[in-house]
């Protein structure tokens, strides 16, 4: 059956693949946001400059009020003391708004299986899907009426055997796949699983093949493995008696394989045939996508051929067999053929989508998403850290220790949900989520290598480092969103 390349990371693709745990409104990219008593209105920011400005020297702790008018107005002449049970009161409400500084870091997603692991043949897991036992059950009622004319005097045990066969026809799906992976392998590209499921299975590579060559190698060894299985059923069936169950089931197999083999040849995807074809026109013009489009095309034909197709071909009888064509037989072969054309088009439609994703990943750079940040101590107050972020054009906060050290960064989402009049009164560390290995990022990821990286510790907000340790920004994993959609909805 066709195998399916895997989308980037370990996750099936998502559009929103980052979802930041923000609450209210949130900062916009290239907006700064006044909070030292102005008008809220937000300044301009330069678009991300090569090289960050230093940050601006601490103020004076105790500034003379007759030179500092604007930070003493409307204010005590003492320092106001800290009212501990509105903190308290603070303090809950972040909790319950799921940003308190005692949360820990999110733990990273288990990674879903897609069924009922059967084994890891080749270090690769085999997963048999729950609509597996679906079609496992259509299979046994419909090759069990079958058996019932070939063979009536089994009786009831028909169904059995019809099972036996349902279970050994998927068991040669499951090789045909394995000609897939094993390919893979020889190439260096990494599978992440093998599922069977209701029509057929799948192996889910990775990568893409990095030639042409590749590509109609890796597409072409399934359909060859199952024609190989059909010729060794038939030779097996060769001094088996006639009108036996081992003479059915054999017939069965070797018919069953067959009809995969060239099933899976026609030249549409998400077919392997597609597959190939993708291949040879990527080798005639030099450029998969076209070699993509193409296929897909053929594959969206191919499934309208299959929607009015098979049931005309069925009810002609060239199928062979008694049809009552106004019956049951005409509403099971419409369905059947709906259900397989919804696949093929839909499938024809996902490779469209991942090769445009694959094409426009390179965009996706650390340094071009990253936000300028300036260090600050963490007890510096709030309102302190964004007047000089504000000063110094930037739009993040990295709390640093004395030796400017980083230590934790300042939450975008915490930073919303803290009320304009008492950021004065609440330090920085309190917003903030403490830094861990995964949480900082090299400023020279790009593509798919960045995603795999923010996939593997979720976070909102990432530490962006230079190769030398050098504090480059923070990284928003709300940036990074918008700059993947983007980039998926601009035409090929």
């Amino acid at each position: 059956m066709p195998e399916r390349t895997a989308p980037p990371g370990p996750h099936t693709i998502d559009p929103r693949p980052f979802r930041p745990a923000t609450r209210g409104r949130r900062f916009e990219r290239g907006d700064t946001v006044d909070v030292t008593g102005g008008n809220g209105q937000p300044r301009p920011d330069e678009n991300h400059p090569a090289e960050h400005p230093p940050a601006p020297p601490t103020p004076n702790p105790d500034p003379d009020p007759e030179h500092e008018p604007a930070r003493d107005q409307g204010r005590p002449d003492k320092p106001e003391p800290r009212d501990t049970t509105d903190r308290t009161e603070h303090d809950r409400s972040l909790a319950h708004a799921g940003i308190a500084r005692t949360d820990p870091p999110p733990e990273r997603p288990k990674e879903p299986g897609g069924g009922i692991l059967m084994g890891r043949p080749f270090g690769v897991p085999v997963y048999v899907a729950p609509s597996w036992f679906l079609v496992a059950a259509l299979i046994t009622w419909v090759f069990g009426g079958q058996l019932d004319r070939v063979l009536p005097e089994l009786g009831a045990l028909r169904y059995l055997v019809s099972l036996f066969f349902a279970v050994a026809f998927y068991a040669s799906v499951l090789v045909h796949e394995l000609a897939h992976v094993i390919a893979a392998l020889r190439f260096k590209l990494p599978v992440r699983r093998i599922q069977l499921q209701f029509f057929g299975g799948v192996s889910e590579i990775e990568k893409e093949a990095e030639t042409p060559g590749r590509e109609f190698v890796l597409a072409f060894v399934g359909p060859l493995l199952s024609l190989v299985l059909a010729g060794l059923f038939y030779l097996a069936l060769k001094p088996v008696e006639p009108g036996t169950v081992p003479g059915v089931l054999l017939a069965g197999l070797m018919i069953s394989n067959l009809i995969v083999a060239i099933f899976n040849l026609l030249p549409g995807l998400p077919l392997d045939g597609g597959r190939m074809l993708r291949a040879v026109v990527w080798k005639l013009t030099g450029r998969p996508m076209t070699g993509t489009v193409a296929a897909a095309w053929v594959g969206r034909a191919l499934a309208v051929s299959v929607l009015i197709g098979l049931p005309l071909l069925n009810q002609s009888g060239t199928f062979g067999g008694d049809r009552d064509i106004s019956g049951m037989d005409t509403v099971t072969d419409a369905l059947l053929a709906a259900i397989l054309a919804a696949i093929i088009w839909t499938g024809a439609g996902n490779s469209l989508r991942m090769a445009r994703l694959r094409e426009h990943l390179p965009d996706l750079r650390a340094r071009t998403l990253t936000r300028r940040a300036v260090p600050v101590q963490s007890d510096t107050p709030l309102s302190e850290g964004l007047r000089r972020a504000n000063a110094a054009g930037a739009r993040a906060l990295v709390v640093v220790d004395a030796d400017g050290t980083p230590l934790s960064l300042v939450r975008e989402a915490a930073i919303v949900g803290v009320p304009e009049h008492r950021r004065p009164w609440v330090p920085v560390s309190e917003l903030a989520q403490d830094l861990t290995d995964g949480m900082r990022v090299s400023a020279e990821l790009t593509g798919e290598e960045l995603l795999d990286t923010l996939r593997a510790t979720p976070a909102t907000e990432y530490l962006v480092v230079e190769n030398t340790g050098e504090i480059y920004g923070v990284l928003s994993a709300a940036d990074v969103e918008k700059a993947f959609v983007k980039a998926m909805a601009r035409p090929t």
